[in-house]
C-alpha cells in the first residue's frame, strides 16, 4: 500500500524531501512542497534523466508558489540512491544507463500513480515533466488514473509513441532539438492526436532549464504560461 508525505512535514511551508513508498514496496524520496496560499490542486513534477535536481526543485517550489501541492518521485532511487547529476561527461552517462537500461519505463508510470493517489484525496491532480518526464507524463495522460490534465515537455519517446491521451494535455518541443527531429513532431501535429495540443517553439532540447545551454527564455515563460492556463481551465 502507498503512504501519503507525513502530516507534519506537509504542513511546512517549504519544500522538502520526504520518504514515501510505491505500489512495488520500494521507499523512495519524493520532493514535497506545499502551495503558497489557497490550494489550486495537485501537481506530480516528473525529473529529467538527471535526477531531482536543484532545477527540479526550483520547478516544484515555482508551481507551488502558483498554488499547486506538488510531489516529485526520485524515479531512479532503486538503482541508484539519491541521483542527482550534471548535464556533462559520467554524470550524463550514467544518467543515460539508468534512463534507458537500468530503470524500466513502466516503473516510473507506477510511482506516478502512487503520488497522483497520495495528491488527490484535495482536488484534480496534474502531471508535469521534462525531458525524460516529457515523456512519461504524456503516458501518465494516457494510461494513468486520476489525472486531471498533463503538460509534457519535450519527451522524446512521444513522436513515435501512438499513445492517446485520455485528458486535456500541452506538449512542448524545440525545433531545434538534436535529438527530437522535427519532421517526426511535425508528423504527430498532422495526426492530430485526440486531447492534445501540441507547440513548438524557436528553441533547442532543455529550453526550460536556466541551467543548461538551450535555455531559451522567451519560449520557457511562454510555455509556463500554457502550463497553467490548461491546469486553470481543467480545474486547477
Amino acid at each position: 500500500m502507498a503512504t501519503t508525505p507525513d502530516e507534519e512535514e506537509m504542513a511546512m511551508a517549504d519544500g522538502a524531501m520526504e520518504r514515501m513508498t510505491m505500489a512495488d514496496g520500494a521507499e523512495i524520496a519524493v520532493y514535497h512542497v506545499r502551495p503558497d496560499g489557497a490550494r489550486r490542486g495537485g501537481l506530480v513534477l516528473v525529473q529529467e534523466i538527471f535526477g531531482v535536481t536543484d532545477h527540479i526543485r526550483e520547478m516544484a517550489d515555482d508551481y507551488a508558489a502558483a498554488g499547486y501541492e506538488v510531489l516529485a518521485p526520485a524515479l531512479f532511487d532503486r538503482e541508484h540512491p539519491g541521483f542527482e547529476a550534471g548535464y556533462t561527461g559520467p554524470d550524463f552517462e550514467r544518467a543515460v544507463e539508468l534512463a534507458r537500461k537500468l530503470h524500466p519505463f513502466e516503473l516510473s508510470l507506477s510511482d506516478v500513480q502512487t503520488c497522483i493517489d497520495a495528491l488527490k484525496r484535495d482536488g484534480p491532480v496534474f502531471v508535469a515533466g521534462y525531458c525524460y518526464g516529457g515523456s512519461v507524463a504524456w503516458f501518465a495522460a494516457a494510461r494513468l488514473d486520476g489525472v486531471a490534465a498533463a503538460s509534457a515537455y519535450y519527451g522524446s519517446l512521444i513522436p513515435a509513441s501512438g499513445e492517446v491521451p485520455k485528458v486535456p494535455v500541452v506538449a512542448h518541443f524545440g525545433r531545434f532539438d538534436h535529438g527530437i527531429p522535427i519532421d517526426g513532431v511535425e508528423a504527430l501535429i498532422a495526426k492530430a492526436p485526440a486531447n492534445a495540443t501540441i507547440h513548438v517553439y524557436e528553441a533547442g532540447h532543455g529550453f526550460n532549464s536556466d541551467r543548461r545551454k538551450d535555455y531559451h527564455a522567451p519560449s520557457a515563460d511562454l510555455a509556463r504560461e500554457r502550463t497553467l492556463e490548461l491546469f486553470a481551465a481543467n480545474g486547477g
